[in-house]
């Protein structure tokens, strides 16, 4: 039997979500919508630039936000537990200046996620992603040379990635994401999560 990868998605799954958290701080609802509402990414993230630039925010902004974040409960000791036994990668639609400290939390797993653009200002003005559907091409990359790949997210994005996958797990998903994919298990603790990524 080919060797196992697990792929993860990280916000919803490992962390909190930086842009809910951010909402939550400036008081922004138009903040709160995330790939769990909005299956079009770029529409997702164009709307986000705009309400940045419109309130004057940035980056520096949501660092401070980030700063006082922490992976959500139990997940250092999920990952922990998985990388003692399999091999994993985190496929995420976030980006590398986000992850950063969540990161070093987790034991500095490996990340392929995407990039924001700054001024010398350090105003946001655009984001490049590494590349265009990503989390899916990562995991068809990996069974091209050889690797069986079970893969775990929670929203509209991650499920080109779970169909790609040998296996393909819901965690903590909204209902609307498991009523319009229900060929994917639905989990909802690291305790289910994880003989489900390894069995």
């Amino acid at each position: 039997m080919p060797p196992l990868v697990v792929c993860l998605d990280l916000e919803g799954v490992l962390i909190p979500e930086v842009w809910i958290a951010f909402a939550e701080k400036t008081g922004i609802d138009a903040l709160r919508r995330t790939t769990r509402d909005e299956p079009d990414y770029d529409k997702l993230m164009r709307g986000r630039l705009e309400i940045l630039d419109e309130h004057g925010f940035k980056l520096s902004d949501i660092d401070d936000v980030i700063g006082t974040m922490e992976p959500l409960p139990g997940a250092k000791e999920f990952l922990d537990e998985l990388r003692d036994r399999t091999q994993l990668i985190i496929l995420s639609d976030t980006f590398y200046q986000f992850a950063a400290p969540f990161m070093r939390q987790l034991g500095q797993p490996t990340l392929f996620c995407h990039e924001l653009l700054t001024d010398e200002t350090n105003r946001v003005t655009d984001y490049r992603l590494r590349i265009p559907d990503g989390k899916r091409k990562a995991v068809a990359g990996l069974k091209n040379i050889g690797f069986r790949v079970h893969a775990a997210g929670d929203s509209y994005n991650d499920t080109t990635m779970l169909k790609e996958a040998d296996r393909g797990i819901l965690f903590r998903c909204p209902d609307n994401v498991a009523e319009e994919f229900p060929q994917f298990q639905r989990t909802d603790a690291y305790s289910e999560l994880l003989p489900a990524l390894l069995d």
